[in-house]
């Protein structure tokens, strides 16, 4: 057959024939050989076996052949007959190979295609291998998941010899049915695109077994009436059944796959940018040119024409003519040359460096294309060096791309909704494609932005130079990044690859784009700062194992589910001495107290700042720098935040602090606290529990709690501070737990508050010659300490506990309003015990002894948004604050010393205390706290003291 024969015309109304279908058939098949030779040679000779034995695996189930599974795998196509070189090919696999006499076996296969770049300009050794296995209609369940099992098999295989092969198992039924099992994978999406794939397909595909395509025998100006034409042909009996596949027409693209296949390609795009530029912009053709034709069709109607020539019917150089030609009509001159770029760098073929005799026809149709273009020798060279492109010359690269992939979404998603129309694309897949494409491109606060999704083979770095600013005269904190800085005067006249407000988030940067690695040589100017080349490499070490290199874009089962923290590394003191004020002096700290975060005698905190390097699930990598406030605090509380929402699945956290001084130290107590803290607010992988934690640091004192899935703390500065902060009234039951280092100076704080039990009123008391504290801790936790005279144990807590009992009879009374409110009262003594405390139990038995003086009760009496004031008791005398005011106190500790002998000193203690259930004006509360009462209780009784002392 010549390049180019004369033209063929069918006319179905007047009739048409046998023999003009075959030589129509013939013309593609003579396309279809000269692309199978093209793909062919373009692999290397291992890999050549992969394409030479692929219809041979499965039309014969031979447990000699690769993929095999069992006996019972689907096997055979119609009119195909294995070729001397696949034969061949299969021989050399294995000795033992030879092929079986079926008889008249029904097969279970229908056509086996290729599609894609391979046999065209864009496919290289580089490409994968795209193949359609059609199984007939009816097929079992079990027949369909033996050969999407033996496929996998024969990719691993395939991927053994170097050979990336993915094989999609479907009917050409459940194709027209749009039944095909595709899904976003790494290769397909089935429900983002029917119509631009099946035009895709018929312009690239290569016939590889069985059926040849109906499609073939519908020119292209019939489209419209493809199932009539098909039909005819069938029932005319001018051309069996079984020897045509039918996928059905692409008369044109509708609307609804515009959206679903433009998000698609983006998908694709972040990881190999130049096909799916490609394939955007022709999108963006198709909807815009609606009245042009497609390019399967202008594929097909060449061929009609006698267009035989591989070349001239490539369906790269097709692709680029048509937006050539598109581009041109609207000026987009910088789009056009986007295009050019990625055409040349998917075609993968270097042409400053390739020989002549190397893949001739891609070397020629690329040069002839770069003339046309009017490519210098230089713009050859920059793209043909690759291998060679520094950061900068990526991120302006990727820029641009990024722009294209934004500019073509923006414009799909307008089209779409201008229209109204509904996109193809099933809204789990656009969630999960989007999904990808926040994770790639969207820009938020302390995101480390990945430079080189694929541009550039390495950005690997042979020297890095770390500059503080405070080297340039700036009193700037910033750090600058250069390359090959042999000289530091050089720098004011060097390119700064990067500029950036820390070190530890340059050190990040640097890694994740892969300019950084083990083997750079580094160079440190500190500056005011104290950063050293040591302190860099063990920076690395620490990020190289908290981080993968590079790191790859999220599985779809990761992009499926919410986003969550994988891991968390701390970096402490980046670059900072946290003990600068001493060792400027010659000073070097000394103490038994080694606690980071309160250490030596006065306390300090060693934690000055910290880099916190997260890495998610969708793969994302950000650092938050915390150097000012309560930084340590603040990490945590954040941290805390990001487990809440699931802490099924707990991050890995990791710290690291330069060995420089108690770097080491500060790493240790950093990492225990973080692991005592989540250990608490989340045992059992469930929470957060409700609690509240203290830790000491610097001197002061934080209570971390959450809200709800909301961490929060509140800081104190000193220890007296934080037992009015214990002793605050609570929402719920809320356990105090101590850090280990915190308040080692009191452990019997410590002792009572981890013995602490919801619903319970607990009184604990320690003696200590003639002063004994007392600690209640309430049924919602609340902590109450003070410190009172031990005028002997018989009476040390008799009054404490009857007004605890008077206060649990009440609530016993109304129980049916306030369920649940009602506990036990139980006391404890505080015990020294091998170098700590411990509390034990004690009888509370002595309540009902009786106390000298009279009984003294107090009403509380709520006015309008003032304080509460109260109304007393004394015995049958009352003592009322409208007519008392002010003179209330004084006027009952009168009236208590008249009745006392004049020897008598003892306290007066409150035997009730009654408050309003409006004691907070905004809020009504059904039930008031025991802490609340034990408050007023000691206000009142502080104040009649105070008086009786002073009446003497």
């Amino acid at each position: 057959m010549t390049a180019h024969a004369a033209p063929i015309a069918l006319d179905f109304e007047e009739g048409i024939d046998r023999k003009t279908l075959r030589r129509l058939r013939d013309r593609f098949l003579a396309v279809n050989g000269q692309r199978w030779e093209r793909a062919h040679s373009a692999l290397t000779y291992r890999q050549q076996r992969v394409l030479e034995i692929l219809p041979l695996v499965f039309h014969i189930n031979h447990p000699a052949l690769p993929g095999y599974l069992d006996g019972d795998c689907p096997y055979g196509f119609n009119h195909y007959q294995p070729s001397e070189r696949t034969l061949e090919s299969a021989r050399r696999l294995s000795r033992t190979f030879s092929v079986r006499d079926e008889g008249r076996r029904k097969p279970d296969l229908d056509a086996l295609f290729l599609m894609g770049s391979p046999g065209t300009l864009g496919h290289s050794v580089a490409s994968d291998l795209d193949v359609w296995l059609c199984h007939r209609g009816g097929l079992s369940e079990r027949g369909v998941r033996c050969l999407e099992r033996k496929a996998e098999k024969l990719s691993a295989w395939a991927a053994s010899l170097g050979v990336e092969l993915h094989v999609f198992v479907f009917s050409a039924q459940d194709w027209r049915a749009g039944r095909q099992r595709a899904e976003v994978t790494g290769e397909n999406c089935g429900s983002a695109q029917h119509y631009l794939l099946l035009d895709e397909f018929y312009r690239t595909s290569i016939h590889l077994a069985g059926q040849y395509p109906m499609w073939w025998l519908v020119p292209a100006e019939e489209e419209t009436r493809y199932d009539e034409r098909m039909r005819q042909l069938v029932d005319c009996r001018f051309v069996r059944g079984d020897e045509y596949i039918d996928f059905g027409p692409v008369p044109s693209i509708p609307e609804a796959e515009f959206l679903g296949a433009g998000v698609w390609q983006l998908y694709k795009g972040i990881d190999a940018p130049w096909k799916s530029i490609l394939k955007l912009l022709l999108i963006e053709c198709y909807a815009q040119t609606p009245e042009q034709p497609l390019l399967s069709a202008l594929f097909k109607h060449s061929v009609y024409q006698g267009e035989t020539r591989a070349d001239n019917l490539d369906p790269y150089l097709l692709l680029h003519q048509r937006l050539e030609a598109w581009l041109a009509e609207s000026g987009a001159e910088t789009r056009r040359d986007l295009v050019r770029r990625s055409l040349y760098l998917k075609a993968g073929l270097p042409l400053t460096r390739v020989e002549a005799s190397t893949e001739k026809w891609r070397v020629l149709a690329l040069r002839q294309l770069t003339a046309r273009w009017e490519w210098s020798e230089k713009d050859l060279a920059q793209l043909d060096n690759r291998q060679n492109w520094r950061a900068e010359d990526v991120t302006s690269l990727r820029r641009a791309i990024v722009r294209e992939l934004t500019h073509s979404y923006r414009l799909l998603s307008k089209l779409a909704r201008e229209h109204g129309t509904r996109a193809s694309i099933s809204p789990a897949d656009i969630n999960l494609l989007g999904r990808k494409l926040y994770a790639a491109f969207q820009r938020k606060a302390g995101k480390i932005e990945q430079i080189n999704p694929g541009l550039a083979p390495s950005l690997a770095e042979e020297n890095l130079a770390f500059h503080h600013q405070s080297e340039q005269g700036s009193d700037g904190e910033g750090w600058l990044l250069f390359r090959d800085l042999e000289d530091p005067s050089d720098a004011f006249w060097k390119p700064v690859i990067r500029r950036s407000g820390n070190l530890a988030e340059l050190m990040v940067w640097c890694y994740c784009n892969g300019l950084l690695t083990r083997a750079t040589r580094l160079n440190v100017r500190a500056g005011s700062s104290i950063a050293s080349v040591s302190e860099l490499r063990e920076m690395l070490d620490a990020i190289s194992g908290f981080l993968p290199s590079p790191v790859k874009p999220a599985e779809r089962a990761a992009l499926s589910r919410g986003v969550r923290p994988l891991g968390h590394l701390l970096l402490i003191n980046v670059g900072v001495d946290p003990q600068s004020h001493l060792t400027e002096l010659g000073l070097h700290k000394l103490s038994a107290r080694h606690d980071s975060l309160g250490f030596s005698g006065g306390r300090d905190n060693l934690v000055i700042t910290i880099d916190q390097i997260t890495f998610n699930s969708w793969h994302e990598v950000s650092l938050q720098h915390y150097a000012s406030g309560d930084t340590l605090i603040q990490c945590l509380k954040n941290v805390l935040a990001s487990i809440a929402d699931d802490p099924t699945e707990m991050p890995d956290i990791q710290v690291h602090s330069h060995n420089r001084g108690h770097g080491s130290a500060i790493a240790r107590r950093v990492n225990e606290l973080f692991s005592d803290v989540v250990r608490q607010f989340f045992a059992g992988s469930a929470g957060p529990h409700p609690l509240r934690y203290v830790i000491e640091m610097d001197r002061r004192y934080f209570l971390l709690q959450f809200n709800g899935n909301e961490p929060g703390f509140v800081a104190v500065n000193s220890f007296g501070a934080l037992l009015d902060q214990l002793a605050q009234p609570l929402d719920h039951y809320l356990p105090v737990v101590f850090d280990r280092y915190a308040i080692p100076e009191d452990p019997a704080l410590r002792a009572v508050c981890h013995a602490s039990e919801a619903g319970n009123i607990q009184v604990f008391f320690r003696i200590m010659g003639e002063r004994a504290r007392i600690w209640v801790i309430d049924e919602l936790g609340s902590v109450l300490e003070w410190e009172q005279p031990a005028s002997g144990r018989r009476y040390l807590l008799t009054p404490l506990l009857r007004f605890l009992e008077n206060l649990a009879e009440r609530r016993m009374l109304r129980q049916g309003e306030a369920p649940g409110m009602q506990g036990g009262i139980q006391c404890y003594e505080v015990v020294a015990r091998e170098g700590g405390c411990r509390v034990e139990r004690r009888s509370d038995a002595d309540t009902g002894v009786s106390l000298p003086g009279l009984e003294v009760q107090a009403v509380g009496v709520q006015e309008g948004d003032s304080r509460v004031r109260f109304d007393i008791f004394c015995g049958d005398q009352e003592f009322t604050v409208q007519e008392y005011g002010d003179r209330l106190i004084p006027a009952v500790a009168h009236y208590i010393r008249s009745l006392r002998r004049t020897s008598d000193r003892y306290p007066v203690y409150l035997t009730d205390v009654h408050l309003p259930h409006d004691l907070n004006p905004q809020v009504y509360q059904q039930d008031i706290q025991t802490s609340q009462y034990l408050y007023y209780r000691s206000e009142l009784e502080a104040a009649l003291n105070r008086e009786l002392r002073e009446l003497g």
